[in-house]
């Protein structure tokens, strides 16, 4: 599949399906290989966090006292503060992984001949972009993110005078696409972070050459489909824990709730409760890559200053076959 190659809403959406209907194996293999073991340890320290929050929370309420659950966390402060600790050093390690990994992904994809791409090329690539990500995260977290935060604050707020809905609607997609154009264009052109940001804002709007009409619904389009479909599948994968513990707490009389929940943490149905639960976080982990993966197509479509250099590549691909 050509990357750079400018594509209308329905190709954005059918190549992001077809990319993994094709490199689905290597890329997962990849992915999972790269990430599967960091993966794995986030989401179990975040059950057994979790877990404890949970049944603290129920011991207190069982014994009648209000200060319980207050003493138990001052009694174990050491302990949960290197958990949390722990959890956020894994977690920036993984978001970096996860974050780069289809961004590094596609753009060798784009430019190798090979395109079963191994792990260790991909390592290379984390390795050689590390200090850029460490910078795009800063930029993340001072301006980007609270730029956001605003706009989606607002949006709260308006959901009183109904507009807030739509507002919410509008903007999640288009925040979601400016943040990945802004780490796909710091990554492929190299240049600095405030200029990647530009062009991931304008981008939305128009194409770098006159007389093409304005991306932004396809874009916003793809985008909203996309999610709209992650949200759908995980979230039957999220009422699966729902379920069981409901269907737990239907099956005892209403007096015995309260023991009943204490009996379902800590037995059998609770230890599937909570692998469940893990499970329905992996399954939003990889889905996730269907938005990457789709965000990168709209960015190689964006940059309408390579679609010609790929075509003359091919060109020469297909001549040099020939002979």
């Amino acid at each position: 599949m050509q990357l750079y190659q400018k594509r209308d809403f329905g190709a954005l959406i059918n190549d992001t399906f077809t990319f993994f209907k094709e490199n689905g194996k290597n890329y997962f293999k990849n992915f999972i290989l790269l990430n599967g073991l960091l993966v794995i340890l986030l989401v179990g320290l975040y059950i057994v966090g979790y877990k404890n929050f949970f049944s603290q929370l129920i011991d207190s309420n069982l014994e009648g006292n209000s200060f319980y659950f207050e003493e138990y966390f001052q009694e174990n402060m050491v302990f949960f503060i290197a958990f949390f600790i722990a959890f956020l050093v894994i977690f920036f390690i993984m978001m970096m992984m996860i974050y780069t990994f289809p961004v590094l992904y596609l753009k060798r994809y784009g430019v190798s001949a090979d395109k079963n791409i191994k792990l260790n090329d991909i390592i290379t690539d984390m390795k050689d972009n590390f200090g850029r990500f460490i910078l795009f995260c800063l930029g993340l977290v001072f301006i980007i993110l609270p730029l956001m935060g605003l706009l989606f604050g607002l949006s709260v707020v308006l959901i009183f005078l109904i507009i807030g809905i739509f507002l919410m609607l509008f903007i999640v997609p288009w925040m979601s696409n400016v943040m990945s154009f802004t780490l796909y264009d710091y990554f492929n052109r190299k240049d600095g972070f405030f200029s990647s940001l530009g062009y991931a804002i304008r981008s939305q709007f128009s194409y770098s050459k006159a007389g093409n009409p304005s991306p932004f619904w396809k874009y916003w389009g793809s985008t909203a489909v996309i999610l709209f479909i992650i949200q759908v599948v995980s979230g039957i994968f999220s009422l699966i824990p729902v379920f069981i513990m409901t269907g737990s707490m239907l099956t005892v009389p209403e007096e015995n709730n309260q023991d009943s929940m204490k009996n379902f943490m800590e037995g059998t149905m609770g230890i599937i409760y909570f692998a469940s639960y893990g499970i329905s976080i992996l399954v939003s982990l990889l889905l996730s890559n269907f938005v990457y993966v789709n965000s990168g197509l709209m960015y190689y479509d964006s940059r309408l200053d390579l679609h010609q250099k790929e075509d003359l590549l091919e060109i020469d691909t297909i001549g040099n076959r020939e002979v």
